[in-house]
This record gives C-alpha cells, structure tokens and sequence, in this order.
C-alpha cells in the first residue's frame, strides 16, 4: 500500500474521532460508553503508531 493512501485513510479516522468525543459526552449511553471508549482507545492507538511509523509526516491533519 502507498503511504499517500495509508496518510488519506488515517487522516479520514482523525477526523471522525471528534464525533466520538461528543457521543462519549452524551449522559444516556448507557454500556455504550465502554465500546466508545474501546474505539477511541483504539483509534489513538492507531494514530500514535502512524506518527511513529512516519515521523516526519507534516501532511497529516490530526499532529
């Protein structure tokens, strides 16, 4: 897979994390909450392994 491919995919599950920050602030989710923390969990993973994979990336809208 490019890198330009894998930073455009990245970049578009940044951009939806913010909407699981609001939904996380939501007082009615009930044992929802425990798989929106797991995604958001999930998804800084993700990012911090990104940055670490390609340190230099200055492209990327969630740095």
């Amino acid at each position: 897979m490019e890198p330009q491919v894998i930073r455009e995919r990245i970049n578009a599950i940044a951009s939806k994390r913010q909407s699981l920050v609001e939904l996380l602030e939501q007082p009615n989710l009930g044992t929802l909450r425990i798989d929106v923390n797991q995604a958001l969990e999930e998804i800084d993973d993700l990012l911090e392994d990104f940055k670490r994979t390609f340190p230099n990336d200055s492209g990327s809208s969630f740095t």
